[in-house]
């Protein structure tokens, strides 16, 4: 996908998902907040955004985003808390196109909140540096931060601590089920595990770690399980020194993922048949579900990376 078209008031930009290679609870804050490692790569899946400059100041929402009220719309909030951050005369009106699936793990809200800051940090003028808008980021949710970074990251803290790493060129199948797994829940889970030893070095190459909210997830959404059994009876060839073919959860799901090298072939997509409703509650979830398989290749870096100074 290209960068951003930009005309004189109106900028249409990219939105890129992301991939939590592994994901460990190595701790828990007094204020409740969890210490996470995690290695986050940016994929080629993209929602898509038009921001358009108002002179009357007002933040405006064109058209609906199912599944998204406006009050909950994180690119809605994300111009709502710059104008306090930097005050401009300006607003903006926002048109979302959703392509990446609410509650799937793979940061969407966030990264609709990243590239509105960057997008509004050249629509509006600003010129704020790199990490004042991560701070800025940082209010809306721990994942804003990391695209407003914009290269792929070893990641530590609540998820804001971020280094830059290089990953080897690679494609992952996503598969992704009809179930919307809740972030705050899983967390908040008495079976989670929060004290997975933080290793702070270059260790994960070759298929290192784990997801330590994969096992609460599929507890209570036995849907994503399903989707992990289809992905795994893929023949296809793992990345050059990566020692398995495992699949994964990102984030805190629902979406399942396995990586595989850029040659090797394997279905673009896959939807298998069913009738059957989504299922957003452990009940529910305990139902059949469908799934969708999407292949997708890592990026380098951020397509709006140069929106904001080094």
């Amino acid at each position: 996908m290209t960068t951003a078209v930009k005309s004189v008031h109106s900028l249409r930009v990219p939105a890129p998902a992301k991939l939590n290679l592994f994901l460990h609870v190595t701790g828990r804050r007094g204020d409740g907040y969890h210490l996470l490692e995690s290695l986050m790569v940016m994929i080629d899946l993209f929602d898509s955004l038009r921001l358009t400059r108002r002179d009357d100041g007002d933040v405006v929402r064109s058209g609906e985003v199912e599944g998204i009220s406006e009050d909950s719309d994180l690119a809605l909030r994300a111009a709502k808390l710059l104008q306090q951050h930097a005050p401009t005369p300006f607003g903006v009106t926002i048109a979302l196109d959703k392509r990446i699936p609410i509650g799937a793990g793979l940061g969407g809200g966030s990264s609709d909140a990243a590239s509105v800051l960057l997008a509004l940090n050249r629509l509006w003028s600003l010129d704020l540096p790199r990490a004042e808008l991560m701070r800025i980021g940082l209010e809306l949710g721990a994942d804003v931060p990391f695209f407003i970074f914009g290269s792929n990251a070893h990641a530590t803290g609540v998820g804001e601590c971020l280094r830059p790493v290089t990953v080897p060129r690679m494609d992952a199948i996503l598969a992704i089920p009809d179930v919307q797994s809740s972030t705050a829940e899983i967390f908040g889970s008495p079976l989670l595990r929060r004290d997975t030893p933080t290793i702070n070095a270059d260790a994960y190459a070759g298929g290192y770690g784990h997801n330590d909210l994969e096992p609460v997830a599929m507890a209570r959404h036995p849907g994503i399980a399903k989707a992990a059994d289809g992905l795994a009876a893929i023949d296809a060839r793992p990345p050059l020194g990566w020692t398995d073919g495992a699949v994964r959860m990102s984030g805190s799901g629902s979406t399942m993922f396995r990586l595989i090298d850029p040659g090797s072939p394997a279905p673009d997509s896959h939807a298998p048949k069913s009738n059957t409703p989504k299922s957003h509650t452990p009940n529910d979830a305990a139902q059949p579900q469908a799934f969708r398989m999407v292949r997708t290749r890592f990026l380098t870096c951020h397509p709006l990376r140069e929106f904001a100074a080094k």
